[in-house]
């Protein structure tokens, strides 16, 4: 079987499938007629689904009514070439790992659930078992949600969804939640006297390596934006400018630059801004506002300010936040309270997908009984965990789908020498074909 699986997820990797709608990169429509074609090598019928110029097979094996679903993403984030070892485009072996993007995240998940599907299409089945592959969760899953959407519609969803995106061989049962809030203020320009200073602010992470803002752990990392909010609040300064690496609204900037005045009456006349001041020391009551949440998280709630701009006389301060909650309308409420008392000229707008829940899967469930049951019997160590960032699965939760992520233990993902062990990979498609047969017959 490891042949088999190394042959697919190399043949998987070597078809780039990158997602950044901001350089214009898109998934075409390769891969998924790959895995389409391929599926109806072994007997199988699927679909390519088109939403917004993505792509995603789907299908369906079995008969009766819908009880298990699959679910893996054939997208990737970016590469920075420069920083690989490896082809990152060819699967590339030392010992017992495989180098490439999307090994772990998520092509080896991918022909995992392919030959899992494989297998049980071989065999009379107590139920149908429904199956699809996206081209777009790395950018928020909207044809994850069209599939829910649609299957709902339909009567059709299953009872369980195993959601084949994550790593470390662990039944992820809990994520939480994304919402966005954006902050915008008029400049508000003054002249006045004083030494013009720079100070740069560098992220650190110094026990666990990412940019992923769902990841950051206050007390342990630093980020750059607090950082230099903190500096601000405790100096007698008024910010002028603020320039830094500003990727994405869930990535964490790698650096940032505060140019600042120290007031002095003997100092030169220099222009500064009192809006830009206020908001950039609003930031650490924002991210440490109180927040409740409806469900337990080892992670809490995250708040982190990861995208500044300044643009037609507007700053504008883009916050991700992470919290087991449906509705924002807590954290909208802290938010304008801390707002009111600290800038209360901005102007607040919340972003959350209104059909996407987050994960919480009880222990006692039909879903981790079974898991548990299969990890055991391949002499896997079974430990529940907590996925920190979001995944398709939410989609499904929300209409009360039982549901786990998984995947093969790995690392890098998301960054360079992005990796998945051998040893797990081989296992994959046996443990995707035993759980779900034993939720069949649940």
């Amino acid at each position: 079987m490891v042949l088999k699986m190394l042959e697919l997820l190399s043949q998987l990797v070597e078809i780039e499938t990158i997602n950044n709608p901001s350089e214009g990169k898109k998934p075409s429509k390769e891969c998924p007629s790959f895995i389409r074609d391929r599926l109806a090598d072994w007997g199988i019928e699927s679909e390519i689904i088109e939403r917004d110029n993505y792509y995603a097979v789907f299908g369906e094996i079995g008969e009766g009514k819908p009880k298990v679903m699959f679910m893996a993403h054939f997208d990737v984030v970016p590469v920075n070439i420069e920083e690989w070892k490896f082809d990152p485009f060819k699967l590339t072996k030392v010992g017992d790992k495989v180098f490439g993007r999307g090994s772990a995240d998520d092509k080896g998940n991918v022909a995992g659930v392919m030959l899992a599907l494989k297998e049980l299409s071989k065999k009379k089945l107590d139920g149908k078992i429904l199956f699809a592959f996206t081209g777009d969760e790395e950018i928020g899953g909207k044809l994850a949600m069209h599939i829910a959407e649609k299957l709902k519609e339909e009567n059709r969803l299953p009872k369980y969804l195993i959601n084949a995106d994550g790593v470390g061989m662990s039944p992820i049962i809990r994520r939480r939640k994304g919402f966005g809030a954006i902050i915008e203020v008029p400049e508000q320009k003054i002249k006045v006297k004083g030494e013009l200073k720079k100070r740069a602010f560098i992220i650190s992470t110094p026990i666990f390596e990412t940019r992923h803002a769902a990841y950051f752990m206050p007390g342990v990392d630093t980020h750059p934006m607090i950082a230099l909010s903190h500096f601000l609040r405790n100096e007698d300064i008024l910010a002028v400018r603020v320039e830094g690496k500003f990727l994405k609204s869930n990535v964490l900037p790698s650096k940032v630059e505060l140019s600042y005045l120290r007031l002095s009456e003997n100092g030169k006349e220099f222009e500064a801004d009192l809006s830009l001041t206020n908001l950039l020391k609003t930031i650490v009551p924002l991210v440490r506002a109180p927040i409740g949440t409806e469900k337990y998280s080892d992670f809490g709630v995250s708040i982190t300010p990861n995208i500044y701009n300044f643009e037609n006389g507007i700053h504008k301060l883009v916050v991700d936040i992470r919290a087991m909650s449906h509705s924002p309308k807590e954290l909208e409420e802290k938010f304008r309270e801390i707002l009111k008392f600290n800038l209360p000229n901005a102007k607040l707008t919340i972003r959350h997908n209104e059909k996407a829940g987050y994960l919480f899967t009880s222990p006692n469930s039909a879903i981790i009984k079974a898991i548990t049951g299969t990890l055991k019997s391949f002499g896997e160590r079974i430990k529940l965990v907590e996925g920190a960032g979001a995944s398709d699965s939410r989609y499904f939760t929300s209409y009360g789908v039982e549901a786990i992520d998984f995947g093969p233990r790995g690392g890098n993902v998301h960054g360079p020498n992005e990796y998945a062990e051998i040893s797990s990979l081989e296992l994959l498609p046996k443990i995707y074909e035993d759980v779900a047969l034993r939720l069949l017959k649940a």
